[in-house]
């Protein structure tokens, strides 16, 4: 990718329209500007290897990405819609990234920063009333920022600052390693027969939920299908209070099924509250896990998460910096415009030449050479 520019040649949305498997790797880093038209990502077998970038590396602004098709890896990226000058309630509602329908499977999003979004920061969805097949899935949510998400800002509900949507039966997706900060629900919320895990996550001042799980009866009247308990394993995680979080607030809340392991909830003065509120099975096992993930102990989730967490950890941006800084100091809120926290970042371009291997298997070392190996 040679240009910044919202459409045209050697864009990002030029290089997501392509066919064919396919990485795309970056010479300029700086702002990209969609201008309230979001990216659609419907070709497979794409890599979209933000680490490539020169410094500042990819922040995308006014618009977010959605994923339509199977195949696909984002890393290294910011997305931050914003409310793009849209009147209150005036029904501008991005996601940061949005992963939907049957096709979109097999995808995953790792160290991606979002924030900003009026719908959710991060969602994964689909026709949710005709089943698993229809749905998205097999979806991983990696060592991300899922951070300030917009309050009372453009969506046509009113108030929606929402972290993560894993909608109704979308199924094996893991959520690993990610800071969920200043979100008022969704951090993240499981759905009728949707199920996860849910594991290391720091997760700092949600306001009314942390992980959610559960559906709305009312959604499946007249279906021929019913709702069921999503099934979630919730490892490793952390719950820290903020000035904006429930004064009991649970960490596994509302009504599924749960296997619980090694998890805290601490409130503002650092002591322990309730894990599980309402009506939650606990399991004795978990009921998917992905192949191969080992958990870090709980006693390492914080530091490590605030260390690996975000886009660029190595030489994060200021909004991402000043994120993980509200974590670490028990500041910060939850906010209804990005005009509270500094507005749109605006970086000028900077240009780097590539020497991409011509050698096909040296490509995946080439890639990591960009991340410092404390980072990855």
């Amino acid at each position: 990718m040679t240009s910044l520019a919202a459409s045209g040649p050697g864009s990002l949305r030029a290089a997501l329209a392509q066919t064919g498997k396919r990485i795309v790797v970056f010479e300029v880093g700086g702002v990209i500007n969609l201008a309230g038209r979001s990216l659609e990502v419907a070709e497979p077998f794409v890599t979209v290897a933000g680490e490539t970038a020169p410094s500042p590396g990819i922040i995308i602004i006014r618009g977010g990405i959605s994923i339509r098709t199977h195949d696909v890896r984002i890393s290294h990226i910011a997305v931050r819609p914003g409310t793009n000058d849209q009147p209150a309630l005036s029904g501008w509602e991005p996601d940061g990234v949005g992963i939907s329908r049957a096709k979109a499977r097999d995808v995953h999003i790792d160290h991606v920063s979002t924030s900003w979004a009026v719908d959710e920061n991060m969602s994964a969805s689909g026709e949710r009333y005709e089943g698993p097949a229809a749905t998205s899935g097999r979806i991983t949510f990696s060592n991300s920022i899922i951070a300030e998400a917009l309050d009372y800002a453009t969506h046509k509900k009113g108030k929606h600052s929402k972290g993560i949507l894993i909608h109704d039966y979308v199924q094996d997706v893991a959520v690993v390693g990610n800071l969920f900060a200043h979100n008022d629900r969704r951090n993240p919320y499981f759905k009728a027969h949707a199920t996860g895990v849910v594991v290391n996550n720091l997760m700092y001042n949600p306001g009314n939920a942390a992980v959610q799980l559960g559906y709305i009866d009312h959604e499946w009247e007249g279906r021929e299908r019913q709702p069921g308990n999503p099934q979630v394993a919730v490892v490793g995680n952390q719950l820290i209070y903020g000035r904006d979080t429930y004064s009991d607030l649970a960490l596994v809340a509302y009504q599924g099924d749960v296997y619980l392991s090694d998890n805290q909830v601490l409130n503002l003065d650092g002591g322990d509250m309730a894990q599980v509120q309402g009506d939650i099975k606990l399991l004795k096992n978990a009921p998917v896990w992905p192949q191969g993930l080992q958990p870090l102990a709980l006693t390492k989730t914080y530091e490590h998460v605030l260390t690996h967490a975000g886009s660029r950890p190595w030489e994060r941006d200021q909004v991402d910096q000043r994120i993980v800084d509200s974590v670490r100091r028990k500041t910060g809120r939850i906010i209804d415009s990005q005009d509270e926290v500094g507005g749109y970042p605006d970086y000028p371009a900077v240009r780097r030449p590539l020497e991409v291997p011509a050698n096909s298997d040296e490509v995946a070392g080439w890639l990591l050479s960009f991340v410092p190996k404390a980072y990855r």
